[in-house]
């Protein structure tokens, strides 16, 4: 499979100006379910494929770890943006954001069960069905953990690749970000994961509030996160590393730099 490759950056219309102006950049995310499946795209994406960025949409409401079966329209709607970006692979969560009909509107987190492995590879393989490419697997940032566990999050993570042939989109963000909550290493983590199926990584900021860390997207990459990617590069650099910022967008010079410290933590040229 090509995928992305280098550092890219979360495509949003707020901050589509400044995305536009990099001279380096090789690929982006966007939010599928922001993105008409008939088309026609956003014109700030539309140019950026022009120029041969790559585009990888990315998947909030498919709830892979629910009970119920994946929505086959929304499977539908995922695959469509797919064919319409030209995307090498698309990317979900192991969350799940509706139960009983009820939509969530968040991102929940799964006890690490083996009722909760089946019923994410079942889902996962719903989706491949109806996917014209192949899908990467972001496990979520989560404030809690349910009490019936029965295996710890690499165990969990590295059953659920092996069964479905998914590639994982690893969040160094939300590893630092369990991590610090639940007082663990997050460097162990990375020594557990089988980092030869990360399809590209998500880097993103946050802030303590409540005597808890939260992955915000809306905040600076902090300096230990940024050392958790060096971890991460030091022991297998992933092809891809992704900025993700979702509101108080700061001035362009901050997001600059943000990028720049990313290509200066991994080795990859600098996009800006």
């Amino acid at each position: 499979m090509t995928g992305p490759h280098g550092v890219g950056i979360g495509w949003r219309p707020e901050i589509a100006g400044f995305v536009a102006d990099l001279p380096g950049l090789r690929f982006v995310e966007v939010v599928a379910e922001g993105v008409a499946a008939s088309g026609p795209l956003p014109a700030g994406l539309a140019a950026l494929r022009e120029r041969g960025v790559t585009v990888v949409p990315h998947g909030v409401r498919l709830s892979l770890g629910g009970a119920e079966p994946v929505d086959p329209a929304r499977v539908a709607h995922l695959g469509a943006v797919a064919q319409l970006v030209g995307a090498p692979l698309v990317s979900e969560h192991i969350a799940f954001v509706r139960a009983g009909g009820v939509e969530a509107g968040h991102l929940l987190p799964l006890p690490r069960s083996r009722e909760a492995v089946d019923a994410v590879c079942a889902n996962v393989a719903r989706a491949q069905a109806g996917l014209p490419v192949p899908i990467a697997l972001e496990p979520i940032a989560a404030l809690f953990d349910w009490p019936d566990d029965e295996l710890d999050e690499a165990d969990f993570l590295t059953e659920i690749l092996d069964r479905t042939g998914a590639f994982l989109l690893l969040d160094v963000a939300n590893v630092y970000a369990n991590a610090r909550n639940r007082g663990t290493d997050p460097a162990a983590l990375l020594d557990r994961l089988p980092l030869d199926r990360v399809s590209y990584v998500h880097v993103a900021g946050g802030a303590e509030h409540g005597g808890y860390y939260h992955d915000t997207h809306t905040d600076a990459v902090p300096p230990p996160v940024l050392d958790l990617l060096r971890e991460l590069c030091a022991r297998r650099r992933p092809p891809a590393l992704l900025l993700e910022r979702d509101g108080h967008y700061p001035p362009a010079p901050v997001l600059r730099a943000e990028l720049d410290a990313l290509a200066a933590a991994s080795g990859f040229p600098v996009v800006t």
